[in-house]
């Protein structure tokens, strides 16, 4: 089965568990039953009603998922054609022009497969600020129930939330066709910096963080909203223990990952606490220099969080220099699965992922292009020739925001 049909199938498999759980478990879990009082039986019938509504979504996104599956080779068909004739056009005759355009007409009912899924994202996001009401019934029936049932049901209902948004994020991921034009948000004094929002999906955070400088940094300025960043005002200071490397520093849940300097060690500095909490080495991964990108600037251990996971950049010695890219676990920062591209990371410009694929530039100068994709979810590989545009010729920092849906770049 190819890579959209597993997707898609993930998404099946995930709207069936939540239709269980929000059909069986959560009317029983808060008392919700045919003997509950007015109050609580208006409750039940907001619970089913987006059950309900899961239950049609599932049944009709499983129909079309059998319509694709049956048209697959199909597509594979008129792709094949396709590719031979643009290679070579002078083997495209009457007969081959007339049987691909019968072809192509057996495939236009997909347009109408297509335009459901996107319809289906609208439903979701619909079904997403139902589960954000059930947040303010748990509030109303707090008293009602025993602290630790309570806790329990909340902590069901974020998971809930989260898989609602998991959901969204498999329909909606597909591949970079284009990069907007940039927007400025502010000007720095210095050169090299980098500057990130909280990356993690979902997340109500609305802080921002710069750091200045590539070498032996300690000072991470945070502030309240993007206004403030913008503004340069409301902020506080935190003076990190270690100092760091680079600028391919992530925020992620509330904390600062970075490498720390002259080392291949990565470091989690969480905001709250003002403390260090975790420290791990990448093993053998280059370190001070040894594979930068182009540009250089300790740029050899570059994180990363997309839709899909917390992601490392790097290379080694074993690997000749060419780009890795593991998952990692963000609680331990065990690595989880890596891939050896075969792309040259002295040759790359900047990196970022966006569902579960590393773009590639070719250049950190003017006139830059994303040059090459691999995709981890089928370790595949393929040239490609995006053009962006770098407003002020020089970039040291690109990273893709997950909940925006946008990079950011400094």
């Amino acid at each position: 089965m190819s890579v959209p049909m597993l997707k898609i199938g993930a998404v099946l498999s995930t709207m069936a568990m939540v239709t269980n759980w929000m059909s069986q478990t959560l009317p029983s879990l808060v008392g919700l039953n045919a003997t509950s009082p007015d109050g609580n039986h208006q409750r039940i019938i907001s619970v089913q009603n987006v059950s309900q509504s899961m239950e049609v979504m599932d049944l009709s996104t499983s129909r079309d998922l059998q319509y694709v599956r049956d048209t697959e080779p199909l597509l594979r068909g008129v792709d094949g054609h396709i590719h031979t004739y643009t290679t070579n056009p002078r083997r495209l005759t009457k007969k081959g022009l007339q049987e691909l355009k019968g072809q192509m007409s057996q495939l236009r009912p997909l347009l109408s497969v297509i335009d459901q899924y996107r319809l289906d994202l609208q439903t979701l996001a619909v079904l997403r600020a139902e589960v954000l009401n059930l947040s303010i019934i748990l509030t109303a029936i707090q008293e009602e129930v025993g602290a630790y049932d309570y806790e329990e049901l909340q902590q069901r209902v974020l998971l809930l939330e989260t898989r609602l948004h998991a959901c969204m994020n498999k329909l909606g991921c597909g591949r970079l066709t284009g990069v907007s034009i940039p927007i400025t948000v502010r000007a720095s004094g210095s050169r090299f910096g980098c500057w990130m929002t909280d990356a993690m999906i979902p997340s109500s955070d609305s802080r921002v963080w710069s750091m200045d400088g590539y070498y032996k940094g300690r000072r991470v300025l945070e502030y309240r909203t993007m206004g403030d960043f913008t503004r340069g005002q409301n902020f506080v200071q935190h003076l990190l223990p270690h100092p760091w490397a680079g600028t391919g520093h992530v925020v992620y849940n509330g904390s600062l990952y970075y490498n720390k300097h002259q080392s291949n060690i990565l470091v989690q500095y969480h905001f709250r606490s003002r403390n260090v909490v975790l420290q791990r080495s990448l093993s053998g991964a280059g370190y001070n220099n040894t594979f930068p990108y182009s540009w250089g600037g300790s740029s050899d251990i570059d994180l990363m969080a997309d839709e899909t996971g917390f992601w490392a950049v790097y290379t080694s010695i074993p690997n000749a220099g060419n780009i890795l890219v593991s998952r990692l676990d963000p609680r331990s920062l065990d690595i989880l699965q890596s891939w050896d591209t075969g792309f040259p990371k002295r040759s790359a410009g900047e990196t970022f992922m966006i569902c579960g694929t590393l773009y590639v530039t070719n250049s950190h100068l003017a006139g830059a292009k994303v040059h090459f994709a691999y995709h981890t979810n089928s370790s595949s590989y393929e040239y490609t020739d995006i053009p962006f545009h770098n407003q002020y010729s020089h970039i040291s920092m690109m990273d893709y925001n997950p909940r925006e849906r946008r990079e950011e770049e400094d």
